[in-house]
């Protein structure tokens, strides 16, 4: 695969309301760590791995990433639909090989390079040291996880559920993820059903999330392939994020160049 060929779509609209007051004037996207966006962060890696094809799919404040001189589109309705509508909203832009990341992670090079390398139509990037991380961040880690389940052929079979115990979380979902042109495809084709039907494994297609139309795919029969990862990730969801040594430390651990 060319990667001057691989697009990237970033899903940038979030409000980040567990971010406030830090998302008061900016879209999540835009808070800071020690001076540096996590958008930059994550534009300093897919320049190391030489991407630019790079779309931005905005929403709140969306106008404060004008500057960065992408191709920008906008989901109106960031403030009453998920991550799964806000893709769709550049729908005409899921055509060739796709990368699509969620704005509020950064990870290394090298799991960009381990996403690029892969041949899969679905391949969803997971992190399988993500125990520690997900205990140093919360209270009781199953608040804040979703069930993971791989078989054995590396292939995986289910995700996005509530847990009951982490035995049911072979891996945390990061929200980066790549799509092969028949990757595209099978996603268009479960979206459009999923209009018409009016929903995505019971939920209304405007609230359902990335991981529900991964799983509505698996379910179906369509092979979602994980690419296991060993931390060098971080997300940055709430106020406390911004401040736990933790995420610092794995930050500094991520390369750039």
């Amino acid at each position: 695969m060319k990667k001057d060929r691989v697009k990237v779509i970033l899903l940038v609209a979030g409000e980040g309301k567990r971010l406030r007051p830090y998302t008061l004037d900016r879209p999540k996207c835009l808070v800071e760590i020690n001076g540096v966006s996590l958008l930059d962060r994550q534009l300093a890696v897919l320049k190391s791995e030489k991407l630019d094809n790079i779309v931005l799919i905005g929403g709140y404040k969306s106008e404060m990433l004008d500057e960065y001189g992408f191709t920008l589109r906008n989901n109106p309705r960031y403030f009453e639909t998920n991550m799964l509508w806000t893709l769709f909203c550049a729908e005409d832009e899921l055509e060739g090989e796709v990368i699509v990341s969620y704005g509020d992670i950064v990870y290394s090079k090298e799991i960009l390079q381990a996403l690029l390398k892969s041949t899969a139509d679905i391949a969803v990037a997971i992190d399988k040291d993500w125990e520690s991380y997900w205990q140093a961040r919360n209270d009781n880690p199953l608040d804040d996880a979703e069930t993971l389940k791989l078989r054995k052929d590396g292939t995986i079979s289910e995700i996005g559920q509530k847990p009951k115990s982490l035995n049911e979380i072979e891996g945390q979902y990061m929200g980066l993820m790549k799509f092969s042109v028949n990757g595209l495809k099978q996603i268009k084709e479960i979206f459009h059903k999923a209009l018409k039907d009016k929903d995505v494994l019971g939920k209304l297609v405007e609230n359902a999330y990335m991981t529900d139309l991964l799983q509505a795919l698996i379910e179906l029969g369509v092979m979602v392939t994980a690419i296991p990862v060993y931390g060098r990730w971080v997300e940055v969801d709430t106020v406390d994020d911004l401040n736990i040594s933790i995420v610092i430390e794995r930050l500094n651990d991520i390369s750039y160049g």
